[in-house]
């Protein structure tokens, strides 16, 4: 045991210069932690070996899944339904745009311009089409965006876009077998009863020191995604949807929500974004910088090309239109998801896939980055949020005050 208390002793301290480095610049910890995995990989391995961080150890898989699977429940609690049902024309038209545009463009930049087969050219555009949920509500909780009609529209249309990355790369690479009936059939009927079963159960059992509820949303969520990966689809898929499914009860709940944050952002999520950023394989880039280069701006040009007219179509004002377009750029769950997935099944090369997981994960610094700097639509913000976010003060500062006033509505309530 003293090698794993050894391994996550150095884990939880790359998360905690994670964590100052995003004070420090005024980024999104999610990035931070991204970027600080690359270069831990990279330096660790060359003073120690390429084993010393033990990304592939089981219990650090299992708690990087984790993080992953409860972020992304979190963001689909997140959506209003209220907005939703209002927005959901919006929300749709962004998300397919968002998708179809970077598949397509992708894999015919993959096909014709890196000479890369056909199939391993559909497996670019499926990983380049996504954009990253744990991203972009990582930053979007970080800066107070989840609370507004605004961020909620968004997470909506991120939603759609990597339902249609699952559904294509389903389609196109993944059988489709009596297993993938079971877990639609089982999902349905979970998706129908527990609106109905949820609140009843935490109010018969509910609000004790126990944390019940915690317990029972876990179970849901490691059930689902057990079915989801044993019919050869994804866990978080079916997290993203209890989220959505839950919004109107759990999503309400304060307090419940709270303790959740705490606990992925305070110990799960570090995990998989310094295991997501430690995949980069450096010398591999330097080795062929133009593959990175060019896939790279293919998915920030054909994202770009889709979304920017299409938020002009929608009347979204000018930063809204480049901010929106910049976190629909970004990806990082689903495309390191995709590319992994076309290694495992020999769509393609070890080369192939660091040059994608590298483009997916620099898309998920560089727009995030830039949109950040630059285009933040403060005026969406409440006015209490507007002054903090011009102050120079951390954006994880503003997070947990925004966390405090939470705490103090649920008990207002």
């Amino acid at each position: 045991m003293t090698e794993v208390w050894t391994q996550a002793t150095l884990w939880i301290g790359l998360a905690l210069i994670a964590t100052l480095l995003s004070i420090w610049l005024g980024i999104a910890t999610a990035l931070s932690e991204i970027v600080v995995g690359t270069v831990a990989q990279l330096l660790i391995g060359a003073l120690a070996g390429t084993v010393a961080l033990g990304a592939d150890e089981s219990w650090v898989r299992f708690l990087s899944g984790t993080g992953a699977i409860v972020l992304t429940f979190l963001a689909g609690a997140e959506l209003d339904p209220v907005v939703f049902r209002m927005k959901w024309k919006e929300a749709t038209i962004i998300g397919l745009v968002a998708f179809f545009a970077p598949f397509l463009g992708c894999t015919v930049v993959a096909y014709y311009g890196l000479a890369w087969s056909l199939q391993a050219s559909w497996l670019a555009g499926v990983a380049l089409s996504t954009t990253s949920v744990a991203v972009v509500y990582a930053v979007m909780l970080e800066l107070g965006f989840n609370k507004t009609e605004f961020g909620k529209v968004v997470l909506a249309a991120c939603f759609i876009n990597d339902l249609g990355t699952v559904v294509a790369l389903g389609l196109i690479f993944a059988p489709f077998t009596i297993r993938t009936l079971i877990f639609i059939g089982v999902s349905v009927a979970v998706f129908a009863v527990i609106p109905w079963l949820t609140p009843r159960f935490f109010r018969r059992f509910g609000g004790r020191p126990s944390e019940l509820e915690a317990k029972y949303l876990l179970f849901l969520l490691f059930g689902l995604g057990a079915l989801a990966t044993w019919s050869e689809s994804e866990a978080v898929l079916p997290a993203y949807l209890v989220g959505m499914v839950l919004a109107g009860t759990v999503g309400k709940d304060h307090a419940l929500i709270r303790r959740l944050r705490t606990l992925t952002f305070g110990m799960l999520t570090p995990f998989y974004f310094i295991r997501a950023g430690s995949f980069v394989s450096v010398p591999a880039l330097l080795a062929a910088p133009v593959t990175f280069l060019v896939l790279f701006l293919g998915k920030m040009i054909t994202k770009s090309f889709g979304v920017l007219p299409t938020a002009y179509f929608l009347k979204y004002r000018r930063r809204e239109r480049v901010y929106t377009t910049l976190l629909m750029s970004t990806g990082l769950t689903f495309g390191t998801i995709s590319a992994l997935f076309g290694l495992s099944h020999g769509v393609i090369t070890q080369a192939q896939y660091s040059h994608l997981v590298a483009t997916v994960i620099a898309s998920a610094v560089i727009p995030t980055l830039i949109a950040n700097k630059f285009f933040i639509p403060y005026y969406l913000l409440p006015k209490r949020k507007d002054v903090e976010i011009l102050k120079p003060e951390s954006i994880s500062d503003t997070m947990n005050r925004g966390e405090t006033h939470d705490s103090e509505s649920s008990d207002r309530i």
